[in-house]
């Protein structure tokens, strides 16, 4: 039978992290540009950030607030910004996506799914339509704000971040919202992702009190590293859908890719396939024709058909094509340059029909040896770049004349897809931020001829270095303020760790013999004030501080361990320096072992806070260097055991590898056996073997292993006596061990012991306690269990009251509110099943249909709420034979063969039950009503049409 309860995961999630160490849019058709050489593809935004772009009917709401608005004005424009794009309009051939806009916007405003995500391969236009919509629910006013995540740097890149500059947009382009948002600027520093999108996001739009959901655009979401742990914290939000929603646009299918907590989210995907060959014919015809040919040579017909084939419906190959033939700086003559393109075989959709366009156009825009590697020089150094700079100061990072910069951007402006912000034509720009990605990938591709390859390990490489040389030329004074540094001083000190990590190995010995370990040894002796300006740029606060606690005997690897413990204090939002600092640190001295340890922390928290199993397989890397090197007696061998087994287990829990779970509990017992009684860490090492052992046991229902559980739970509890911290922990775990044994072997004595001790842990935690939830739902599971075995109503009635007070602890934002509701459901379902009183039972479905609108499909849970409402709703039947309740309980149950496909542990139980309802209904109205599917569903169940009911 399906599970009555969900109540054991409350603990689960718990005792998970517990023993860790401490420390309605327009439908009108869009149009294209006209302009020769115009992408499809260069995003367009009507409003800048920063500026307040407002209608005529708001155009006095902030001037006339007085002294209080201007100040919360600046406040605003205080949070990080949306970095500057060009200002040409993002135009459409005329309806070249009119189908796909149509069932997008019918999608939007006949659903509540929280989240529509739009994919489709690199290249199909998902950008041009994400600017499209853009302009659409702006027009209606039903924009919150619209985010391009393929240029926003590597500082302004973590979720949280990324969650204020949303909040900017939301002020810029609704004033009315900002008294919530700087409210939400002085609650939310360290607090968790999920209250960033709750108070800089939601409440601010509620605030407006408009009648249709607002949407937020994010544009190029696979562009964003950390994009998983944003999707993740987006699923509490599934219920407030009427006021807020998503369009997200992909590379890829997020639901594909299994990410952790995506089956929680509320999320519709749509594919887009590629632009129909009569609107990129109609294109070719429009640009070609402004193309400069010479000699009266231009295309005909037939070139346009053969390009249109060629082009597979991609707009960027399009696009690309009209660039190359309009750019002045080729020798040969747009003719030659087509005929070239016509004569090609391969086609987009083929493996390299869009790398082959690119290599042709590379070729013809740098066709010697020398122009192939100045080019090389250039693009490789743009795409490491991380923020724009002067030509002139981008010369002397590089090392590249003024001359060739200006000619090599020149040319490589026919690839470019998006044109400089305004006022900074004249600067060097970060690859992604003007080159579409195709390009990118296409230049550090392995299959990439020698002519063209990119190799950004060796650009950050070059970098890294001129940036020591920078910072080696710092004068005293400059040490006192980041604003005496020149432009490229100030990328040399924000920047060196970032192109030190990705240009070097990580490998003490290629470190001390590098030009890297020379150059550092130039800021030797100044490296603490470099820190002061470092950590300056990000926690200005914190640097008084920080040379308070430096010694003078601190290394550079003591300096940048300091620097990440200042930076990792906030809360993950400077994560990526964070992790540079310590991994240069890593380089620097190989042998620190608390540097590894660190860095293998670093990983490690980011694991759990993104899902992303590669974090966590970084994280078992930096551990067993830092166990390597604490061989035994180090008296911190034992908590590098367990480091490495904490991260062999978070990498069990992603992938259900049982021989990387086996590893994480050797190394477990490792740890306990350095920690002999009275060891102060012993209770800690017991607990998290136990934990590993409990995973082993839910894979392999070894009732030995649960045996072992049990025994080392009880030693943690024996070593945790009150007031010790972890003794309510002790107790609670230990209880859900016995739990699972009675119903393993059916031992009353250990269902007994179990009710006792969730009792004492419920005592130990009083209605202040942030983790009185988990032991009032923890007693309640066990309590359940017992009236299951006993049917005392008292038992019933207590468990009853223990939900009631776990959903008066789970308001409606509450992540676990629908969990609490379906527990309480289910319970009153069985009440009902005793005292028969229809106020329970309506009741029960009230409270069914609650938690059923928080868990939209395809919500993991959805289908055990659907399992409570359908029985709930046969029992009012079978109460007032009324046949409209029956259909609303075959209604219900005809969601599970969609929500549980062929393989689903529950799916047979739910069809059976289905028949039975089926059948139910046959029964009562008479007919054929219903053999068609009855037969259908019993030919999968393999039984017997001769019908139980």
């Amino acid at each position: 039978m399906p599970p009555k309860s969900e109540k054991p995961s409350l603990l689960t999630r718990f005792s998970r992290f517990v023993m860790g160490r401490g420390g309605g849019s327009s439908s009108s058709a869009p149009s294209l540009a006209v302009s020769p050489g115009v992408s499809f593809f260069k995003r367009a935004r009507n409003v800048k950030t920063g500026d307040l772009n407002i209608n005529a009917n708001n155009v006095n709401v902030f001037n006339e607030g007085g002294a209080q608005e201007h100040a919360q004005r600046a406040r605003l424009e205080t949070l990080p910004k949306h970095p500057p794009m060009s200002t040409k309009r993002n135009e459409y051939l005329p309806n070249s996506r009119q189908p796909d806009v149509d069932k997008l916007c019918e999608r939007e405003s006949s659903s509540t799914d929280l989240v529509l995500c739009i994919h489709g391969p690199a290249g199909i236009g998902k950008s041009t339509l994400a600017g499209h919509l853009t302009d659409e629910f702006r027009e209606s006013g039903r924009l919150a704000a619209s985010i391009f995540l393929g240029v926003v740097p590597v500082e302004l890149s973590e979720p949280e971040t990324i969650v204020k500059m949303i909040g900017h947009e939301i002020g810029s382009i609704h004033p009315r919202a900002i008294p919530k948002i700087v409210e939400a600027m002085d609650r939310c520093h360290g607090t968790s992702l999920k209250n960033h999108i709750q108070m800089y996001i939601l409440e601010p739009l509620r605030s407006l009190g408009h009648p249709q959901p607002f949407i937020v655009i994010m544009d190029a979401l696979d562009e964003w590293r950390n994009h998983p742990t944003f999707l993740k914290a987006l699923a509490p939000f599934n219920s407030h859908s009427s006021v807020l929603r998503f369009i997200l646009t992909d590379r890829l299918n997020p639901c594909a890719l299994h990410l952790p907590g995506l089956g929680e989210l509320s999320i519709y995907t749509y594919a887009l396939g590629p632009i129909s060959k009569e609107v990129i014919k109609a294109y070719f015809h429009k640009h070609l024709a402004t193309v400069p040919w010479v000699d009266g040579r231009k295309a005909h017909s037939a070139d346009v058909e053969k390009l249109t084939e060629l082009s597979c419906g991609l707009p960027v190959w399009a696009s690309t094509v009209i660039a190359l033939l309009s750019h002045q700086f080729s020798d040969s003559p747009p003719h030659e340059i087509l005929a070239e393109i016509v004569g090609n075989r391969r086609q987009v959709g083929g493996s390299d029909g869009l790398g082959e366009l690119y290599r042709n156009g590379l070729m013809r825009l740098f066709p010697s040896p020398n122009a192939q590697s100045y080019f090389r020089r250039y693009m490789g150094a743009i795409i490491g770049l991380q923020e724009p700079l002067s030509v002139a100061d981008f010369s002397k990072l590089t090392g590249l004349p003024n001359h060739l910069i200006h000619t090599t951007q020149f040319a490589l402006s026919a690839l470019q897809i998006r044109s400089p912000p305004p006022g900074s034509e004249r600067m060097v720009h970060p690859a992604t931020t003007i080159h579409h990605l195709s390009l990118l990938e296409y230049l550090q591709a392995q299959t990439t001829e020698p002519s063209f390859a990119i190799f950004t390990f060796t650009s950050h490489s070059a970098i890294s270095l001129t940036c020591l040389e920078q910072l080696s030329t710092l004068s005293p004074s400059s040490f006192d303020s980041n604003s005496h540094l020149r432009a490229l001083q100030r990328y040399a000190v924000k920047y060196w760790p970032h192109h030190a990590f990705n240009g070097t190995p990580r490998s003490n010995n290629h470190w001390s013999q590098s030009e890297h370990c020379s150059a550092l040894q130039m800021i030797s002796d100044t490296h603490k004030q470099w820190a002061a300006l470092f950590l300056r740029g990000f926690m200005p606060d914190e640097v008084d501080s920080m040379l308070e606690d430096a010694r003078e005997d601190d290394s550079m690897v003591s300096t940048l361990r300091k620097l990440a413990g200042r930076l990792g204090e906030a809360g993950g939002e400077h994560w990526g320096f964070q992790v540079a600092c310590l991994e240069v640190a890593v380089r620097i001295d190989g042998g620190d072992a608390e540097a590894w340890s660190d860095l293998g922390g670093c990983y490690y928290t980011r694991g759990l806070q993104t899902g992303n199993l590669r974090m966590h397989e970084e994280a078992v890397v930096a551990f067993r260097q830092a166990l390597n090197l604490r061989p035994d007696p180090h008296p911190s061998r034992r908590d590098s055991f367990d480091d490495v087994a904490r991260a062999l287990r978070s990498c069990y829990q992603q992938n259900g590898d049982l021989n990387i779970l086996d590893e994480a509990i050797s190394c477990y017992r490792m740890a306990v056996t350095l920690s002999p009684t009275p060891h102060p860490d012993r209770a800690r090492y017991l607990g998290n073997l136990a934990n590993a052992l409990n995973d082993l046991y839910y894979h392999d229902g070894d009732l030995t292993t649960l045996d072992e559980v049990v025994s080392l739970l009880r030693e943690v509890l024996t070593l945790c006596p009150a007031p010790h911290p972890l003794h309510p922990w002790s107790l609670d775990r230990l209880a859900t061990a016995l739990n699972d044994l009675y119903q393993r072997n059916g031992d009353i004595k250990a269902l007994d012991e179990a009710v006792l001790l969730h009792r004492k842990a419920l005592a130990l935690r009083p209605p202040s306690d942030t983790d009185r939830p988990v032991s009032l739902g923890n007693l309640a599971a066990v309590l359940e269990t017992l009236y299951r075995r006993n049917g005392d109503l008292d038992t019933l009635d207590e468990v009853i009251s223990l939900e009631r007070e776990v959903l008066g602890l789970h308001p409606a934002s509450h992540p676990y509110r629908s969990m609490s509701l379906n527990n309480l459901a289910d319970s009153l379902l069985m009440l009902y099943q005793h005292d028969k009183e229809i106020g329970t039972l309506d009741e029960c479905i009230s409270l069914g249909h609650e938690a059923l609108a928080l868990r939209p499909a395809p919500h993991p849970g959805r289908h055990l709420t659907l399992w409570n409402l359908a029985r709930a709703y046969l029992s009012r039947f079978e109460q007032n034979r009324a046949v409209e309740v029956l259909d609303e309980a075959i209604s219900l149950a005809r969601e599970w063969p969609v929500l549980c496909r062929p393989g689903h542990r529950y799916r047979a139980e739910y069809l059976e039950f289905l028949v039975r309802l089926l059948k139910k209904r046959r029964e009562f109205i008479g007919g054929d009503r219903d053999c068609e599917e009855i037969e259908d569903w019993e030919v999968e169940l393999g039984i017997s049409c001769l019908g139980w009911v």
